[in-house]
């Protein structure tokens, strides 16, 4: 009953989209130029504090649209439990206003992920385990074809990367098991397509955008070889002038062609048999083992948590084979300015404050018939910026039932 409701719900803003976009015609018009050229940059610290995974700060720092050109730079160093940088050089137009380019890399010499006793949405909040991992290094380049005022997209990407497994620690950081110093490689391939029917790329207020992608991620060491299909969906309803209402629903789907390695091959990487059956050490290790043959057999999907989908949970809180993800919010913008700013840290032309209302709720499983099983919910307030850049400043505070999750980050949601 609940899951047809949802889909009422959803074919119910759909029909409010397409009147909306109607009473404008099918394809609204652009509100300003789709390729802006005011320059803007910005120079921060960034404390961070990620459950699990540890505290520490980091300066951030970024150029958009130099030299009069299209061409953004961006740079950023991290101290503390997670030690690394990360360099980028983004919408380079290799052919004007057609073909454009972006490419970066990154470095982390030391950081720890989650590890969830199951995958899906059972576990409980402190139910998991720490992953260390070391010299981990990543790459990559994405390359957009877009045309009619980037209204149609096509685009490829290709990222690889590789890291060093150390060690499984528990919630406090007492180690449970030392591992083989095992270095995992992989990479990935990007295709999908973009159709966007609103007034405005990066800030659209009004029409519909549709995003379609796969993944492909070849079998590399012991993991399988699947792709992923994803699917977003995004209306946009006006409300008055310059504020919006904005719908989303996004699907995410792992299908595994051949699969990885075996709870054998998989325990031997981790060392789990140096620990005594039947401590909790042991769960530890063989959840963690479970975790990744589980992965092996069925794929994993986008993941729900993080700065994009359901904002109250940590980052990948919730992944498996299968996800599901509808999300509101109401963008309200108390200004429509065009303010230039200059307070030496930071440099643009403002051309909006916006405060934001969001209700999020997602799901994911390995299995597709208990997907929808258990739901997960945010809601959540945020504040913005958004610059004539093309950059958005984003703030917000989500609540869900693992408590509040605050959280700064540049760009709007289900964009990612």
């Amino acid at each position: 009953m609940a899951k047809t409701v949802r889909k009422c719900i959803f074919f119910v803003i759909v029909a409010l989209t397409l009147s909306s976009m109607a009473e404008a015609s099918i394809f609204p018009d652009r509100r300003k130029n789709q390729f802006a050229t005011d320059y803007g940059y910005a120079l921060f610290p960034y404390p961070y504090s990620l459950p699990g995974i540890g505290t520490g700060l980091g300066l951030v720092g970024g150029a958009s649209n130099i030299a009069g050109t299209h061409t953004d730079a961006y740079g950023m160093a991290f101290g503390g439990d997670i030690t690394g940088v990360a360099l980028g050089v983004a919408d380079v137009h290799v052919l004007p206003k057609t073909l454009i380019l972006d490419t970066g890399f990154g470095s982390i010499s030391s950081a720890t992920i989650q590890s969830y006793s199951s995958r899906g949405m059972k576990t409980n909040k402190n139910d998991y385990s720490n992953i260390e991992l070391g010299d981990m290094t990543y790459y990559g380049s994405r390359m957009t074809a877009t045309f009619l005022e980037r209204r149609f997209e096509l685009y490829g990407a290709y990222y690889q990367g590789s890291s060093q497994l150390k060690s499984i620690r528990d919630q406090d950081g007492n180690l449970i098991v030392e591992t083989q110093n095992a270095t995992s490689r992989g990479h990935v391939t990007l295709l999908g397509t973009r159709v966007d029917i609103t007034d405005d790329y990066a800030d659209p207020r009004r029409g519909m955008r549709l995003d379609v992608g796969r993944s492909l991620t070849p079998p590399s060491d012991s993991g399988p070889d699947f792709y992923i299909q994803d699917i977003s969906a995004t209306g946009y309803i006006p409300l008055g002038r310059r504020s919006t209402w904005a719908f989303n629903y996004f699907r995410s789907d792992a299908h595994v062609k051949r699969q990885g390695a075996d709870q054998a091959a998989v325990a031997t990487k981790y060392n789990c048999a140096s620990l005594a059956v039947g401590t909790p050490e042991r769960t530890f290790c063989d959840n963690v083992v479970k975790n990744e043959v589980d992965g092996n057999k069925y794929g994993t999907a986008t993941s729900l948590g993080g700065f994009s989908r359901l904002r109250s949970y940590s980052s990948g809180r919730y992944s498996g084979a299968h996800t599901r993800f509808y999300g509101t919010e109401i963008r309200w913008n108390l200004t429509d300015e065009s303010t230039p700013y200059d307070i030496f840290i930071m440099k643009d032309i403002r051309t909006a404050w916006q405060i934001a209302l969001y209700y999020e709720v997602g799901s994911t499983a390995d299995i597709r018939s208990e997907l929808g099983d258990a739901w997960r919910t945010s809601t959540g307030i945020g504040l913005r910026m958004v610059t004539a850049s093309g950059v958005v400043f984003r703030a917000d505070v989500a609540a869900g039932s693992e408590g509040v999750s605050p959280s700064i980050f540049i760009g709007y949601p289900w964009e990612l």
